[in-house]
């Protein structure tokens, strides 16, 4: 209920800020403003998660931003604003209005981070309601290796609750207007891990 109740208040709140916002990726570069990507929910189930557009049409599709040669070259001057301020995360109030995520729990995975599913899965990471930010993404962000990024979500499956939620909110804020943790396609890795598919996909 506070989710949802949050979630409306948001809406309503930013809606001039989605306004702008949307203009200027328009103007900035070709393409949909929006973008949708596969991921991986409470209890291991797929949905797909909304995002600002912040890389160009012609981005290699399905392939980790890190493994670009020269990813700077796709990502357009209103996409490293977007990134670097977490904007382009704002989408994710309608995820959290059909009930796909939450405001507070562990960041959804990529469909094919296979080794945070399986890390998560040693602490019950899985089990939880995901959401647009949480304990890790304010001990970290894109620093953190899977390992620890794991065993952070753990750490919030354990302690789930008001209180923790409360931290998580405020520590959020902080950790943006800093600019904390930010590593451009920057994602912890284990052997073998892809990394994240970069946003020129968009189906």
């Amino acid at each position: 209920m506070i989710d949802l109740v949050l979630s409306i208040v948001g809406l309503v709140i930013l809606s001039p800020l989605f306004l702008i916002l949307i203009i200027a990726i328009k103007i900035d570069s070709k393409g949909p403003v929006f973008f949708k990507q596969k991921r991986v929910g409470i209890h291991k189930t797929y949905f797909n998660i909304l995002k600002f557009r912040t890389m160009r049409i012609d981005t290699p599709k399905d392939t980790p931003t890190h493994l670009l040669e020269n990813p700077e070259q796709y990502i357009t001057k209103m996409g490293k604003f977007l990134r670097k301020t977490s904007l382009d995360e704002l989408p994710q109030i309608i995820n959290i209005l059909r009930g796909n995520m939450s405001i507070i729990g562990p960041r959804p995975a990529l469909w094919n981070q296979y080794d945070l599913i399986e890390e998560r899965d040693k602490y019950s990471a899985n089990d939880v309601p995901v959401g647009l930010t949480g304990w890790a993404q304010i001990n970290g962000r894109d620093e953190l290796p899977i390992e620890v990024k794991a065993k952070l979500d753990g750490e919030y499956a354990e302690k789930i609750g008001f209180m923790m939620d409360v931290k998580c909110f405020f520590g959020t804020i902080f950790s943006v207007l800093k600019g904390d943790g930010v590593v451009e396609g920057g994602t912890g890795i284990l052997e073998g891990n892809t990394g994240k598919p970069n946003d020129s996909s968009f189906s």
